[in-house]
């Protein structure tokens, strides 16, 4: 099929304050429009509202104080979060930045196990030996273990990750 045959589309899509409006062969509005929807903020379902008391207000941080740690929302895809990371080639960067992404999605007990999975939930590269990445992560500064097996990022971890805390 020539280029003059293929099917022509238009997409418009508004998710959020983002909003996305192209046109062109359906095969590249289908790939442009995968990338939008992993880069757009993911909203709770309508089962679970967000509480008003968790609203960010205008102008304020995006940043909690969780149990004498601080959260920061994070509302891409795991895949775009570790690009922006540099997780994509360094183990121990990618343990960071992943533990960092399921943080700022709330994620209630950070553990090497929970990070192995977030990333082969989401058809990431895995971890050759997670416990050693955390390791390498605590010798760094940039996290410290708990006594129940969990872990915390710490100021300097996130600093590590770009995220001034």
């Amino acid at each position: 099929m020539s280029d003059k045959e293929r099917a022509q589309g238009k997409v418009e899509i508004k998710i959020g304050n983002m909003s996305f409006t192209a046109e062109g062969d359906q095969e590249w509005l289908g790939e442009q429009l995968s990338k939008v929807l992993d880069a757009a903020p993911v909203s709770p379902t309508p089962a679970q509202p967000t509480p008003a008391s968790a609203q960010p207000t205008p102008g304020a941080p995006t940043v909690e104080a969780v149990a004498g740690e601080q959260r920061k929302t994070v509302n891409s895809s795991l895949a775009s979060y570790l690009k922006s990371k540099g997780g994509e080639t360094r183990q121990v960067q990618r343990f960071l930045a992943t533990a960092a992404w399921l943080n700022g999605r709330e994620h209630k007990q950070l553990d090497t196990s929970a990070v192995a999975k977030a990333l082969s939930d989401h058809h990431q590269k895995r971890l050759g030996n997670p416990a050693d990445c955390l390791n390498q992560d605590v010798t760094k500064g940039f996290c410290e273990k708990r006594k129940d097996g969990g872990f915390f990022i710490t100021p300097e971890g996130w600093k590590e990750l770009g995220e001034e805390q």
